[in-house]
C-alpha cells in the first residue's frame, strides 16, 4: 500500500530565495500536488529510489551523505521519515547532531561526524549536521566564516562520499499555520515550543540568515537544494528525487583510479606560504652526531623529567599531545617510544601502530580511523606510523592515485590545524639513517632471535626504493612543516643522540603548547 502522504497545507508563495551559484532552484507550482498525483508520483518515486539505493549497496563505491536543514516546521522530519520508509533501513545511518558534548569540544570540530560518517554502499542522514551553530550565527547577524565547513565538505566529497544538502523551506504565514495545526491535535502540540513561536515573530531576521549561510557554502561538489515545506506533498516527491538523483550520480562517477591514465605524473601542490611555512631539514642535509654514554644518560634522565612534569602541570589536563613518528625502517622508533614511555604514566598515553588499513578502514575516507584515535585531553597518542602513509609508503607504492597524493598535503595541514585548534600538540619527528648503518640493522637483526620478529621481506624491499623514499618524504616536509606542526629531522646512526633528541624536541613542543 501506498506509505501515507504529508498533510497538504494550503498557503501564500513562499518567499522567494536566491542562492548563490551551485544551489539548485526549486520548481514552485501555485498549490500542492493533489492527493491522486501524489500517490502516482509516490510510488514512481519510491521504486526508483529503492533501485538505486540497492545499486549502491552492491557497488560499495560511494557513500551518499544527506544534510537536512530548514526552518521550524517546515516538514524535515517527517520527510526522513518517509524516506525511511521508501529505503532499506538496514544500509542507512541516520543521526541529529545538536551541541557538542565535552568529548567532543575537545576533539577537533570534524570528529564528531567523521564518527558517524556512513560507509561505502551507505546512505547517511545527519539532522543539522556540521551546520547547526552556522545557522544560529546568521540568525544573530555574526560574521561567517565558512572555511572549516568548505574544507570538510571538500575532503568528504574527493574521498567517496557524495553529499547531499536540503534546506526545507516556508514562508511566515505558512509557518504559523503550521504550528496551529500541530496545537489543535492534543497528540502533536507538545511539539511546538515558545522558541517555535519567537522564530515564528523573528521569521525575516532568522530566514535571512539562513539563506546568507546557504550562499556562502554551497558548491559545486556539495549545493544546496532547497524544499518547499509549504507543500508537503510536492516536497516528499522533490525529497525523493534528489536522493535518487544523488545515488544515480555517485555511481556512474568515475573514481581516481578508474579514470587514471597509467601515464600520468605525480602533480605536487605549491610548498606553504611563506607566513606557515616552518623550514625542515631535508634528509641528505642531515648530520649524524654521537652522543657518549655519561652524556647520554644525564641528557635522557633530564629530557624525561621534563616530560614527566609537563604532564602533570596544572595545565595539562587542557591540552593533549598526538606526536607521530616516522622514519626510514630499522631507524630506531621503536627504542625512542620505550624511552618516552617511561616518562609517561601508562594512565594518560596510548601508543597507535599504523599498519595498512584493514578492509573496513577502507570502506571510509582514509583519515577515518585517524579520527578515532585522537588524544583527548589530558591526554597522548603516540603513533608509529600515521596518516603521513598517504604520501609516502602509497605514493611510492602506487596504493594511492597522483590525484589523491597531492590532495593529501592540503588535507593534512588542514587535519593537524584542527587538533591545534582544541590545544592538542602536533608532534612531528622523522628518524632517518644512512644505507649501509640500515644494512648492519637488518643483519643484526637476522641474527638475534628475540628482534627476528622486527625484520620482514617487506623491507628488503622498500630499501631496493630508499631514492624514491627520500624524495617523497623531502616533498612532505616542505609541503605540511608548519610553524605550530614543524617536522624535526632527526639524525638516528647513534641510537644514544637519537633518543635524547626525540625526547628533548617533544618535552619543547608540549611547553610551548602550554604556554
Amino acid at each position: 500500500m501506498p506509505s501515507k502522504a504529508p498533510a497538504a497545507a494550503k498557503t501564500e508563495r513562499a518567499r522567494p530565495t536566491k542562492p548563490k551559484k551551485g544551489a539548485k532552484p526549486r520548481a514552485r507550482e501555485p498549490k500542492d500536488i493533489s492527493r491522486e498525483v501524489y500517490d502516482r508520483r509516490e510510488e514512481e518515486t519510491r521504486t526508483e529510489l529503492l533501485t538505486a539505493q540497492l545499486s549502491l549497496v552492491d557497488a560499495k563505491k560511494k557513500a551518499v551523505l544527506v544534510i537536512v536543514n530548514g526552518l521550524a516546521g517546515s516538514g524535515r522530519g517527517e520527510n526522513v521519515n518517509l524516506l525511511g520508509e521508501w529505503m532499506d533501513v538496514r544500509h542507512v545511518r541516520t543521526f541529529a547532531f545538536g551541541g557538542a558534548i565535552e568529548e567532543e569540544n575537545e576533539l577537533p570540530f570534524a570528529f564528531r561526524f567523521f564518527r558517524d560518517l556512513p560507509k561505502r554502499g551507505q546512505v547517511g542522514i545527519f539532522f543539522s549536521g556540521w551546520y547547526q551553530g552556522m545557522f544560529e550565527q546568521a540568525a544573530k547577524g555574526k560574521k561567517l566564516d565558512p572555511s572549516s565547513i568548505l574544507g570538510l565538505e571538500a575532503l568528504l566529497a574527493d574521498n567517496g562520499v557524495h553529499l547531499v544538502k536540503l534546506f526545507f523551506d516556508l514562508d511566515r504565514k505558512a509557518q504559523k499555520k503550521r504550528f496551529l495545526e500541530l496545537e489543535s491535535d492534543k497528540d502533536t502540540r507538545w511539539r511546538v515550543t515558545k522558541d517555535d513561536w519567537r522564530d515564528n515573530a523573528e521569521h525575516e531576521r532568522i530566514h535571512a540568515g539562513a539563506m546568507s549561510v546557504v550562499r556562502a557554502t554551497s558548491t559545486p561538489k556539495a549545493p544546496w537544494q532547497i524544499i518547499d515545506g509549504s507543500k508537503p506533498r510536492a516536497a516528499a516527491i522533490e525529497v525523493g528525487r534528489a536522493l535518487t538523483s544523488a545515488i544515480t550520480a555517485s555511481l556512474a562517477e568515475k573514481s581516481d583510479a578508474a579514470t587514471k591514465d597509467k601515464k600520468t605524473k605525480l602533480s605536487l601542490p605549491a610548498a606553504l606560504p611563506k607566513g606557515r611555512l616552518a623550514k625542515a631539514t631535508r634528509i641528505e642535509d642531515v648530520s649524524f652526531e654521537t652522543l657518549e654514554e655519561k652524556a647520554y644518560e644525564d641528557r635522557l634522565e633530564r629530557a624525561q623529567r621534563s616530560i614527566a612534569l609537563l604532564t602533570r602541570h596544572k595545565r595539562f589536563p587542557k591540552h593533549g599531545a598526538a606526536i607521530v613518528l616516522e622514519g626510514v625502517d630499522a631507524a630506531g622508533k621503536g627504542g625512542a617510544i620505550r624511552r618516552l614511555s617511561r616518562a609517561l604514566d601508562a594512565r594518560l598515553y596510548e601508543v597507535v601502530p599504523i599498519a595498512a588499513p584493514s578492509e573496513e578502514e577502507r570502506a571510509y575516507p582514509y583519515l577515518w580511523r585517524f579520527f578515532r584515535k585522537l588524544p583527548r585531553h589530558g591526554r597522548i597518542t603516540v603513533f608509529d606510523r600515521s596518516w603521513y602513509g598517504r604520501v609516502l609508503v602509497e605514493r611510492v607504492e602506487g596504493f594511492a592515485t597522483p590525484q589523491e597524493v597531492a590532495r593529501a598535503y592540503g588535507e593534512i595541514v588542514r587535519f593537524e590545524d584542527e587538533i591545534r585548534a582544541r590545544g592538542v600538540a602536533v608532534v612531528k619527528l622523522w628518524l632517518t639513517i644512512d644505507k649501509d648503518e640500515q644494512k648492519r640493522r637488518f643483519a643484526q637483526r637476522q641474527s638475534l632471535e628475540f628482534k627476528r620478529y622486527k625484520i620482514t621481506d617487506e623491507d628488503f624491499r622498500n630499501r631496493e626504493k630508499w631514492d624514491a623514499y627520500v624524495e617523497a618524504a623531502n616533498d612532505m616536509f616542505e609541503r605540511t612543516s608548519t610553524k605550530e606542526a614543524p617536522w624535526k629531522v632527526v639524525g638516528a646512526n647513534d641510537k644514544r643522540f637519537a633518543r635524547v633528541t626525540v625526547l628533548e624536541h617533544i618535552a619543547s613542543q608540549l611547553d610551548a603548547i602550554l604556554r
